[in-house]
């Protein structure tokens, strides 16, 4: 493979305190940049930014979400001021649809702490201009799979495709054990983020696409979707055959694996 393509990368964004505590998911992400070639711009499918077919933000220069609750006034002060990329998601619109996948532009999209989070930790000059693209939390992981072969072009133009969820969210599990910060790591979270390693490394894109039916516990850490998707989503936009690396592995109160994974 031409050492010229960007990388794909998988991030767990986790909770949003990540940007106010630290963790070694913070720590993480703080230092990723420093392994990576400069990107020119940034498409990151985030599992906060849902919609019924592709959607791709369209603002020269994006606002703020703050979507989430009951957190600390701090956070809601957090501002990420980098730039849309109005022509790339134009590009990525068409490459979409030229794969047969109905893809539309989105105005009044801000950043939303899928996408605020992790890159305000690996690029916090806000300097590198940003696209978002929804995921389908009703669609099923092939199709996520599909949305990034159709992108996977881009990267030879160093464009970073990442992916934003979080490797395992049970959220009322973790609700549970929030404030125990070193309970031990059930099996029922192991195991799945095992299945997910072997089949990274492996390049198995289509145990991925079957998820659902192969991965050990996969309901019990996603009773939805949407923090998931954006895996496959990374896996497709890799190619055929391209390897997974585990590049972090730690979890919040065992329960939120907050693992990052990059394909070459």
């Amino acid at each position: 493979m031409s050492h010229s393509l960007m990388p794909t990368l998988f991030v767990s964004h986790g909770s949003p305190m990540i940007m106010l505590e630290q963790s070694p998911a913070r720590d993480f992400l703080s230092s990723l940049a420093q392994s990576l070639p400069r990107p020119r711009a940034i498409l990151i499918a985030s599992a906060h930014f849902d919609s019924r077919e592709p959607a791709l933000s369209a603002d020269v220069q994006p606002q703020m979400i703050y979507d989430f609750g009951g957190f600390p006034r701090p956070l809601y002060e957090i501002t990420y001021p980098a730039p849309g990329a109005p022509a790339l998601a134009q590009e990525a619109v068409d490459l979409l649809k030229a794969a047969g996948l109905p893809a539309h532009l989105k105005t009044n999209r801000g950043f939303d702490h899928g996408t605020w989070t992790p890159l305000k930790l690996m690029y916090p000059q806000a300097d590198i201009p940003i696209v978002q693209l929804s995921i389908q939390s009703h669609s099923d992981p092939a199709h996520h799979i599909a949305m990034g072969k159709a992108l996977r072009g881009l990267r030879a133009k160093d464009i970073l495709i990442m992916g934003s969820g979080t490797l395992t969210h049970n959220l009322y599990a973790f609700m549970q054990v929030r404030n125990a910060p070193d309970t031990p790591t059930p099996v029922w979270v192991s195991d799945f983020g095992n299945w997910v390693q072997k089949v990274a490394e492996s390049g198995d894109t289509s145990s991925m696409a079957r998820y659902r039916q192969l991965a050990p516990y996969f309901k019990e850490n996603h009773p939805t979707d949407d923090h998931f998707l954006p895996f496959p989503f990374v896996m497709g936009a890799a190619g055929e055959g391209a390897q997974g690396k585990r590049i972090h592995t730690s979890a919040q109160s065992g329960i939120m694996l907050m693992d990052a994974y990059r394909f070459d």
